[in-house]
């Protein structure tokens, strides 16, 4: 199974909402390791469960206990992606709300909300995933969810009952004043009781051919994401084998339960080929190896697959434009200089 991801665009809304409630945000990335330029990443995708570690952060440098809660109301309203188009472009909000459902991977792999009609006037979007643990994320979604339905349907949203999965945390009154609803606490999954009658609520940027078109590039989004997907698996499998001596195209197809000429072509598809995937691994190992550890030489040679240390020689040369020892010295000398 690929390993789940969120979309960056859910770090940047977090990072300005923290600057936005004059928490220090560069602290709380650096509290999980990570450096402000990520942020300007294309594309950026970040594994699912650093969410915990993110919050834990978050909540150390602000020394808010509370601070899913609070930083949802400083989060801006989430704009300029293919979701808020197709909610735009679509003829009502519930036909926006099922189309946005088909595509919610582009937010997060997590993501696995589904619209729950209930009989009478009240309809209901749960998230069944998210687990109690993440309790400060589900909350600063919550809010930023609510945030984004206003602004879709021009103000006529309002939540009629909130439900989360872990246990209340703040006092009641924090609540109200986040929510201005009933707010319930260990149910069984989280989510929004609303209007029925707001599923059909007319869209006043409703456009036919931009509604196609957004389609088409939501459509487009997620099989790229899905190309990404074959990689990393790949790649995991490429870890695992070269451990044991040699990966080849042939055992990782079959691990994938596919045949080698289809993940030949599926790799192709996605812009690469296997034997660039073990290079890449390899150079990727090797260099971690030469720099963060005093492994020698010829067991490094092994940890990556190779059998001869001359045919490593000659690869890493190829790769980095300077010997194994040589790359070693210079990040030795690097680490020196940082150290002071």
């Amino acid at each position: 199974m690929a390993e789940l991801t969120d979309s960056g665009v859910l770090l940047r809304m977090a990072y300005r909402a923290m600057v936005n409630a004059g928490i220090d945000a560069d602290a709380v990335l650096a509290e999980v390791g990570v450096d402000r330029a990520i942020l300007q990443v294309p594309d950026l995708r970040t594994p699912h469960d650093a969410q915990e570690w993110f919050w834990q952060a978050a909540e150390k440098v602000s020394k808010d206990p509370h601070i899913g809660l609070h930083l949802g109301q400083h989060m801006p309203v989430y704009k300029g992606q293919v979701l808020e188009y197709l909610f735009l472009s679509s003829p009502s909000f519930g036909e926006g709300l099922r189309r946005a459902l088909n595509y919610q991977r582009l937010l997060s792999d997590a993501a696995r909300a589904e619209l729950m009609e209930e009989e009478g006037d009240r309809a209901f979007l749960r998230q069944p995933f998210w687990g109690r643990r993440l309790a400060h994320l589900n909350e600063c979604v919550m809010v930023g969810v609510i945030k984004f339905f206003r602004f879709v349907t021009d103000g006529a949203f309002e939540p009629l009952e909130i439900h989360f999965a872990h246990e209340r945390h703040a006092d009641p009154s924090e609540y109200e004043r986040a929510f201005g609803c009933p707010v319930k606490f260990e149910m069984n999954s989280v989510g929004v009781y609303f209007d029925a009658r707001l599923m059909a609520l007319p869209s006043a940027h409703h456009e036919p051919e931009l509604l196609r078109l957004h389609e088409q590039l939501a459509s487009e989004q997620v099989a790229r994401l899905e190309k990404q997907d074959l990689v990393a698996q790949v790649n995991r499998l490429i870890a695992e084998l070269l451990e044991s001596g040699h990966a080849n195209l042939e055992e990782v197809a079959e691990r994938l339960g596919i045949k080698a000429r289809q993940l030949r072509t599926r790799l192709a598809d996605a812009g690469t080929n296997f034997n660039q995937l073990v290079a890449d691994y390899r150079c990727k190992l090797a260099k971690r190896l030469l720099a963060g550890t005093d492994e020698s030489i010829d067991e490094i040679v092994y940890l990556t697959g190779f059998s001869e240390p001359s045919t490593f020689y000659r690869a890493f040369k190829r790769w980095v434009g300077m010997t194994p020892i040589e790359y070693r010295k210079m990040k030795a000398e690097e680490d020196a200089v940082a150290r002071g």
